[in-house]
C-alpha cells in the first residue's frame, strides 16, 4: 500500500467515477501533520532501499541516486545545522540553490525545525534580494556558487538589515571571506534528530511556505502556506500526474519556483514515486528527450512552450515506452502541441491550473475524465471551484467568470493562508465564503472549464470580451510563428483593439505580407472579431524571470505607442 492511501483512505483507482471520486475523496490527518515526519522519515524507515531521487549534472558526466533513507538522514544533518546555527521555529530563510540537491536537504530540514524557506531564482540580482530580505525578513540566506548570485548579494549585505549569516553552495572561492562553506556545515552535522516536542512542534496550521509571486502586475507578493500544503499535491502527483509507485517522475522546474514542489517533492513523494532532477543551464529539447529516454521516465510534465521546443526534434527517433503519462500547465495547451505530441508519442497531454497560491484545483484525472482540446478540465478532488460573475453568482454556461474556489466548508488543503502582512490583500481574495483566483474563464454544458486569462489581461473590444489564450492558440498554429503574446491596444473606436507581437522561427521575415497571412489564418480559424488589427514583429518577448510573458510591459509600452487622440 502506498503511502497516500493512508491519508486519502483508499486507492487512486478505486473510485466508480468522477462523481464518486470528487464526493468521497476526503483527507485526514493529524493536528501535528509534518511531511517530512510522517511521509519522509516513514519511507526512510518502511521502504529505507527505494529510489527518492535521480540527480543529474548539467554536463551529464555525474549522476547521483539518493534512497528515500538517504534522504531522510540528509534532512536530519540538515535540520542539526540549521539548529547548531541558531536557527529556530518561525525564522525565515532564502534559497537560491537552482536545482541541487541540497535544496531538497534543506527544505525539509527547515520543515523539521518549522523554519519558513522561501525559495528564489539564481536570476535575481541586487534590488530583488533587498526587496525579498527586507519584506520577509529574512534570518539567512543560502546561496548557489553558480553565476555572479553571491556578487550580487554582496553588493546590497548593507541593506538586508535582519540577515545575520549567509551561506554559499559550491564557490570555494567565497569561504575565508564572511560566506560559509554550506556543503562542509551539513556534512559534519549529526544524521540523528528526535522529533522536537511541545511549543517546538509544529501544527499543521502553522506557517511552512513563504512564496513570492511573479510579479506580473507589480512588486511580488507574499504568499503563505501552512503545513496541509503538501497534502493538497496528493491530487497533483497522484491523481494527475499519475505517478507509478517505483517510476521516475520529470517536472522541469528550477527549485527557485513553486512549481519544483508541483513536480518534485511533495506529490510523487506521496506515491512513492522517485523524482528526476536534471541541473542543466539552458533548456535544450534534444537533452530533455535524451533524458527520458536513458532514464526510463515514466511520467512527464512541462509547460506546452517546452513542448512546443521539444516537438521541434525527431522525437520518434527516441525510445520513449517507458513514458505512460504528460500533463501541462503554466499555460493554456494549444490543439497544435496536444495532436503533435499524441503523434510522436501516443499518449495524450493532461492539462491542469492552479496558482502560487494553490495546488493543482482544475485539471482532468486519468481514468475519471478524458483531456478535452482547449479544456483545462474540471474540479480536482478536495477543491470545489466555481465560475462566478460580477455579482458573486454563478456564471451561465459560455459565460465568463472569475474562477474562484468554495471556502464555505472551509479552507482545502493546499489554499493559502493569506499574504504575509497584507491584511487588505488577504481580505480581498477570501470573499463571500470563496477564495478568488483573479483568473477568468467558462464552463461549457458539459461542466468542462475553459480558461480566458488573468481579469486584467482579457480585452474589451466593441462589445466582446476577448481571451488572449484563445487567439494566441490560434496563431501558434501558423507555420511561421514561434511564441506570441496577444494584448489589447486602446483605441477611439473600439475601446481596444486585439494586438500580436509575435516571435518568427527560423527561415521566416517580417513582411506586409506576413502580417495579412496571419490576420487572415487567425479570421479562418476562430470568430473573426478576435483577429489582431495590429501585429508587431520581435526578437523576444519580455518575461518574468520565471518565464511568464509580462503582458503588462507590452501594454504599457503600447499605451504610450498607440495613445488614443
Amino acid at each position: 500500500m502506498a503511502i497516500y492511501e493512508e491519508f486519502i483512505g483508499r486507492d487512486r483507482d478505486s473510485f466508480k467515477d468522477y462523481e464518486d471520486l470528487m464526493h468521497n475523496y476526503h483527507i485526514t490527518y493529524k493536528d501535528d501533520f509534518n511531511f517530512a515526519y510522517d511521509v519522509i522519515d516513514r519511507l526512510g524507515t518502511e521502504k529505507p532501499e527505494k529510489r527518492a531521487m535521480v540527480w543529474l549534472s548539467g554536463d551529464k558526466q555525474r549522476e547521483v541516486i539518493f534512497t528515500f533513507k538517504d534522504i531522510m538522514l540528509w534532512s536530519n544533518k540538515a535540520a542539526n545545522f540549521l539548529k547548531n546555527e541558531g536557527l529556530k521555529k518561525g525564522d525565515r530563510i532564502l534559497l537560491v540553490l537552482k536545482r541541487s540537491y541540497y535544496f531538497w536537504f534543506l527544505m525539509l530540514g527547515a520543515h523539521k525545525l518549522g523554519i519558513v524557506p522561501i525559495q528564489a531564482t539564481n536570476m535575481l540580482v541586487g534590488h530583488d534580494y533587498t526587496y525579498r530580505c527586507n519584506k520577509a525578513e529574512i534570518s539567512a540566506v543560502f546561496i548557489t556558487g553558480d553565476g555572479e548570485c553571491a556578487e550580487h548579494f554582496d553588493a546590497v549585505e548593507k541593506e538586508c538589515v535582519t540577515v545575520k549569516k549567509k551561506y554559499v553552495l559550491g564557490r570555494k572561492k567565497c569561504i575565508g571571506t564572511s560566506w560559509i562553506d554550506l556543503e562542509a556545515e551539513i556534512d559534519k552535522a549529526s544524521p540523528e534528530f528526535t522529533r522536537p516536542t511541545g511549543d517546538e512542534n509544529t501544527k499543521a496550521t502553522d506557517m511552512m511556505l513563504l512564496s513570492f509571486s511573479s510579479g506580473t502586475t507589480g512588486y511580488p507578493k507574499m504568499i503563505m502556506h501552512d503545513f496541509t500544503y503538501p497534502l493538497g499535491h496528493i491530487a497533483t502527483g497522484v491523481l494527475w500526474h499519475r505517478v507509478i509507485d517505483g517510476g521516475l517522475h520529470f517536472t522541469i522546474s528550477d527549485t527557485g519556483w513553486l512549481k519544483s514542489l508541483w513536480g518534485k517533492f511533495y506529490g510523487q513523494w506521496f506515491g512513492e514515486s522517485a523524482v528526476m532532477v536534471y541541473d542543466f543551464d539552458k533548456f535544450d529539447g534534444a537533452d530533455i528527450l535524451y533524458v527520458l529516454e536513458k532514464y526510463k521516465v515514466t511520467t512527464f510534465c512541462v509547460p506546452p512552450t517546452m513542448y512546443r521546443f521539444i516537438l521541434q526534434q525527431d522525437v520518434k527517433s527516441y525510445d520513449l515506452s517507458s513514458l505512460t503519462h504528460c500533463c501541462s500547465a503554466g499555460e493554456a495547451l494549444n490543439a497544435d502541441i496536444f495532436n503533435k505530441w499524441k503523434e510522436a508519442t501516443g499518449l495524450e497531454i493532461y492539462e491542469g491550473f492552479g496558482q502560487t497560491e494553490t495546488t493543482l484545483c482544475l485539471g482532468t484525472i486519468k481514468n475519471y475524465g478524458k483531456p478535452t482540446s482547449g479544456f483545462i478540465g474540471k474540479s480536482v478532488p478536495g477543491y470545489k471551484v466555481k465560475i462566478l460573475d460580477p455579482e458573486g453568482k454563478d456564471a451561465l454556461i459560455g459565460q465568463a467568470g472569475e474562477i474562484c474556489i468554495d471556502m464555505s466548508n472551509g479552507k482545502p488543503c493546499g489554499v493559502t493562508i493569506g499574504y504575509f502582512k497584507d491584511e487588505e490583500g488577504t481580505k480581498n481574495v477570501f470573499r463571500n465564503n470563496a477564495f478568488h483566483t483573479g483568473d477568468t474563464a467558462y464552463v461549457d454544458e458539459h461542466g468542462n472549464i475553459k480558461y480566458i486569462g488573468r481579469n486584467d489581461d482579457v480585452i474589451k473590444s466593441s462589445g466582446y470580451r476577448i481571451g488572449p489564450f484563445e487567439v494566441e492558440s490560434v496563431i501558434l498554429e501558423h507555420p511561421a510563428v514561434l511564441e506570441v503574446a496577444v494584448t489589447g491596444v486602446p483605441d477611439a473606436k473600439r475601446g481596444f483593439v486585439v494586438k500580436a507581437t509575435i516571435v518568427l522561427k527560423k527561415g521566416y521575415a517580417p513582411s506586409d505580407e506576413l502580417v495579412l497571412e496571419i490576420q487572415n489564418f487567425v479570421k479562418t480559424n476562430t470568430a473573426p472579431y478576435k483577429y489582431p488589427r495590429i501585429v508587431e514583429f520581435v526578437d523576444e518577448l519580455p518575461k518574468t524571470i520565471s518565464g511568464k510573458i509580462r503582458r503588462t510591459e507590452i501594454r504599457q509600452h503600447d499605451a504610450d505607442k498607440y495613445k488614443v487622440q
